[in-house]
């Protein structure tokens, strides 16, 4: 039995060789250490590392997780007085619920928050807040975007506690 399973095997690996799934190739072209040909492979998209602590965070097939991601916290921490209803790390966007005070319960506002990069800059984040007044019956209410001003401030409050963010974790490396 053992001589008919090898021998289908032997067979099969001589099936598959004319098939020309594997690719000849010349040594001279390919550098005999390991970590350069994985390299190499992972930068053409041929394959994936599991478990490699000293992955590039922004290399393919990579996911820079939220906590390690200042533009990301400091954005949550700035807002977080307010309900949130989407929130969507891999797609780069906050959006809170209608947000009103005690004060003023016919006035609310809306934050939408779309990251454009990771980096710490003053054009990585596009801010929009919608202010909705409503009449006492609270039927027939009135949207509108809010002041540029509004959008400064929140934006530049995000980029400054993401700097702090960014310069704790510095600090700890």
């Amino acid at each position: 039995m053992s001589k008919f399973l090898s021998l289908i095997l032997v067979f099969i690996f001589l099936a598959l060789g004319g098939c020309g799934i594997y690719k000849k190739v010349d040594a001279r072209k390919v550098s005999p250490n390991v970590n350069d040909r994985v390299k190499e492979n992972l930068e053409k998209g041929k394959g994936y590392k599991i478990f490699d602590a000293r992955r590039n965070i922004m290399g393919g097939g990579a996911f820079q997780f939220a906590n390690s991601n200042g533009l990301w916290r400091a954005s949550l921490d700035v807002i977080d007085f307010m309900p949130l209803t989407s929130v969507n790390y891999s797609g780069g966007i906050i959006i809170t619920d209608w947000y009103s005070d005690s004060k003023n319960p016919n006035e609310s506002i809306k934050i939408s928050i779309r990251f454009l990069t990771n980096e710490i800059r003053s054009d990585s984040l596009d801010i929009k807040i919608f202010s909705r007044k409503c009449d006492n019956n609270s039927f027939n209410c009135k949207f509108t975007n809010s002041s540029e001003n509004l959008v400064a401030e929140l934006n530049k409050e995000i980029l400054k506690k993401a700097a702090i963010y960014k310069n704790e974790e510095e600090n700890k490396k």
